[in-house]
């Protein structure tokens, strides 16, 4: 969105053609077609029509991150893009409150979805945008919040209030699009990180942030919502919990679990395949918990240095999803084939660690047909590929 498409969309009649645009089917082109037809039918401009309907189809985009909340923002793209998700932003609320925090400095807002958590969890908020159009998305969505304010400036040209708690979400992006090296980052994360001397400062980082350039001095969390790994959290003074290094939180669909890492990534005895595979969601495994899981599982990896864990028991546990072991047979397509159509198999879920192997082709190669579902992990065992088929229990 450019300032002119800002401009229209800031007025009476463009809320008016957003609101329409919600409302309407968009869901395939002869639908968005109906859209655009319908919006111009009513008066609205092509241009007015284009911006309105970009912000329903965002909005739609948001429910995944913000749920019901969706309906009532305004976006970027690249706002949404980078937003963090309702409920971990709620997470990170928790934390600075827990951490007595009443006033928040948030020094990348973008459209605003922190400043959101931490406004609704009663602190007062002082959002930092550059961007023109996004600071004011930005100004909009926080409007229902009295205690808040935006302000149009670079991060690194803010004059920082003493008792003011920081938040930085980087922009990683560079020229050539999105960027995951830490020198490309928005305002630099070397600089956020010497805030930490004056301030108590929280940072959101990539989850594939490498290890060995988290800093000393502070408690990094990896946080994954639904098996999939969102975000690393880096937390510096009073927002770093005292004898908490390293850690994962696995949000599930009605609860928070915790577990600790160990940053010196002590490793997993190996051992035969048993009965029950577990695969380790991705932020225990970045978090480098795979040993306290492992013991509390009384489990064992199957080959050095890969991430599944197998045990003769079936173990609830939110931090890994558990397959039990149908055949174990070497990794070649054509006795893949065989089998999969001897079991009937027209649905087949395809994991691989340990080696290269592209799920999507592999799929095709193997014809399936059928009525019956398995999954597949190509991995290695004893430094040999194997194709393990298994079905996924619930214990």
């Amino acid at each position: 969105m450019d300032e002119n498409q800002l401009r229209l969309l800031l007025t009476p009649e463009g809320f008016e053609a957003v609101a329409t645009a919600r409302d309407l089917p968009l869901d395939s082109v002869r639908e968005a077609g109906r859209a655009v037809q319908l919006l111009r039918a009513r008066g609205y401009s092509p241009e007015l029509t284009a911006v309105a309907l970009t912000q329903a189809q965002l909005a739609r985009r948001g429910r995944e991150k913000f749920g019901d909340v969706a309906a009532s923002l305004l976006y970027t793209d690249a706002g949404l893009q980078q937003a963090t998700r309702m409920r971990i932003a709620a997470v990170h609320a928790a934390r600075y409150r827990y951490a007595g925090a009443t006033e928040v400095v948030d020094l990348c807002c973008g459209m605003g979805a922190d400043s959101l958590a931490f406004a609704a969890a009663g602190m007062t908020v002082t959002a930092i945008e550059r961007d023109p159009v996004t600071a004011a998305i930005a100004t909009y969505n926080l409007a229902p919040f009295p205690h808040t304010s935006v302000v149009l400036k670079d991060a690194q040209s803010v004059s920082l209030p003493a008792q003011a708690a920081i938040w930085a979400d980087p922009a990683r992006r560079s020229d050539a699009g999105r960027s995951y090296d830490p020198d490309d980052f928005t305002p630099p994360v070397d600089w956020v990180y010497s805030l930490a001397e004056t301030h108590a400062v929280g940072m959101k980082l990539g989850p594939g942030h490498p290890h060995d350039q988290i800093p000393a001095e502070c408690e990094a969390q990896w946080v994954s919502d639904h098996g999939v790994a969102r975000e690393l959290g880096l937390w510096f003074g009073p927002l770093a919990r005292p004898g908490r290094r390293f850690s994962a939180l696995v949000l599930t669909d009605d609860a928070a679990h915790e577990i600790d890492g160990d940053e010196h990534d002590p490793a997993v005895p190996t051992a035969a395949l048993d009965r029950y595979l577990y695969d380790p969601d991705p932020a225990v495994i970045r978090a480098r918990a795979l040993g306290e899981l492992s013991a509390r599982l009384q489990a064992h990896t199957i080959s050095p240095g890969i991430a599944y864990l197998s045990s003769a028991q079936c173990t609830s546990t939110p931090f890994a999803d558990v397959f039990a072991v149908d055949e174990v047979l070497p990794f070649d397509r054509r006795r893949l084939r065989q089998l999969v159509h001897q079991r009937n198999i027209g649905s087949l879920e395809i994991k691989k660690r340990g080696a290269d192997v592209d799920p999507a082709v592999l799929r095709r190669e193997l014809r399936l047909h059928g009525d019956e579902h398995a999954t597949l992990f190509v991995t290695r065992i004893a430094g040999r590929h194997r194709a393990i088929v298994a079905h996924r229990v619930t214990p």
